[in-house]
């Protein structure tokens, strides 16, 4: 097929959360057709509920810092699905993605055909194995891989890793993965392998005892990032930190994710670079050099426009300790849109306060909440709606030059801000 084509194809297999058949069955027999392309070396996997690809992100600019061949695997995209699939920091070319959904799509048509798997691969399998064809193809050296959902059952988690890391477990998707910390940690957990050592950032005490719980039942040896790492002479600003790390070894960090949060991100990713053996000048160099877009990422200066892709309550918690540390004496606009299946009247209730000015949007994808909807669940008392990003962005440009412009909500709708504001 063509890109378009596989890309097309992709999207009718559904949304990748709401169509997601939990269970490795059809993935470890896809892969086991290909060949297991999955067998690939020093593999680091990465499950959290929050900052996981940003600490992802951040390990694979340590490994290529440290003049390794790298494969990043991420989820979702914010604007191609290429991005999913980086090779040495690029995204893989839209030939090669095609190239791999055809091999992918022709080995589960004959499994499906041979009654080998009882439906088609979903979306997030189908890419997930195309990863690995695309990793194995191009020889990659170490490869970071970001769990889609969970841990456990996610299609992922058919590897065995040479460092596991997680990031801070929190609340979302709770249908899926559980009501409560412990059984959303434990899902979390479910990456952890016997002999395969890990890296855990500071964690809620109910997620930190699952996670302990489970590692100390595999035996397996645990770096605290938090506890490990001594944090000193911090220095915040609203485009990144600066910060030393001292434990026996010292490393001068210098982050330019934006936010409070990324710190410990950044710690994370220094401590399981330090773990897998890269030296202290590439990590610094592979930290400093990394990108995670559509994260409190600036785009516009004049207005000044951020996109924060703040999904989940404690995305929500984080942006809005930005907003009151560095843009409190700021008017602040902020345009909100999101899917049906988040805690909607949470997050807005974290968010909106923050806010001088609200417009409720919606992402153009069908699982949308209709922005009169937003409206009926969050007190605000200068809330409006607007049929569209473009429409609310036209709205927001309106207003004074001088107050900033938050885009925040759905990853859908910072993907379509990025189109909008680089078209």
């Amino acid at each position: 097929m063509t890109y378009p084509d596989s890309v097309r194809f992709l999207y009718l297999l559904g949304n990748e959360v709401k169509t997601a058949k939990y269970g490795l069955e059809r993935i470890v027999a896809l892969l086991g057709a290909l060949g297991n392309p999955e067998k690939l070396p020093r593999i680091v996997h990465v499950a959290g509920t929050n900052g996981k690809g940003s600490v992802s992100a951040m390990v694979e600019s340590g490994l290529r810092a440290a003049g390794l061949r790298t494969g990043l695997f991420t989820s979702p995209h914010l604007l191609e699905p290429t991005e999913r699939i980086r090779i040495n920091g690029c995204p893989v070319a839209a030939t090669r993605f095609s190239a791999a959904f055809d091999r992918v799509h022709e080995c589960a048509e004959r499994l499906l055909n041979e009654g080998a798997i009882d439906f088609h691969p979903t979306y997030f399998e189908t890419v997930t194995a195309m990863a690995f064809l695309l990793f194995q193809e191009q020889k990659t050296e170490a490869v970071v891989l970001e769990v889609g959902l969970g841990g456990r059952l996610d299609a992922t988690n058919v590897v065995h890793p040479e460092l596991c890391v997680i990031t801070p477990v929190d609340f979302d998707h709770e249908a899926l993965l559980g009501r409560s910390l412990e059984a959303i940690a434990g899902e979390k957990a479910g990456i952890l392998k016997p002999g395969v050592p890990a890296v855990f950032a500071g964690q809620r005490p109910e997620a930190q005892a699952t996670l302990d719980r489970r590692a100390a039942e595999l035996g397996i040896e645990v770096t605290r990032a938090r506890e490990t790492w001594q944090v000193e002479d911090l220095e915040l600003s609203a485009r990144g930190s600066r910060f030393t790390m001292r434990d026996g070894a010292t490393m001068r960090i210098n982050c330019p994710l934006a936010g409070e949060h990324q710190v410990a991100n950044a710690v994370v990713a220094a401590a399981a670079l330090h773990r897998l053996g890269v030296g202290v000048r590439e990590i610094e160099r592979g930290i400093a050099a990394a990108r995670w877009p559509g994260r409190l990422e600036r785009v516009s200066e004049s207005p000044e426009i951020i996109l924060d892709g703040a999904h989940n309550p404690a995305g929500a918690r984080a942006l809005a300790a930005h907003i009151e540390k560095f843009y409190a004496k700021r008017q602040v606009l902020m345009i909100y849109g999101a899917m049906r299946d988040k805690a909607i009247e949470e997050i807005t209730g974290i968010l909106f306060p923050h806010a001088d000015d609200v417009i409720a949007t919606a992402p153009q994808q069908t699982r949308a909440v209709d922005p009169e909807t937003i409206r009926a669940l969050a007190a605000h008392p200068r809330l409006q709606t607007a049929p569209d990003l473009a429409v609310a962005l036209d709205r927001a440009r309106a207003g004074a030059d001088d107050r900033v412009i938050f885009i925040t909500g759905s990853l859908f709708l910072i993907g379509e801000a990025m189109a909008l504001l680089n078209g």
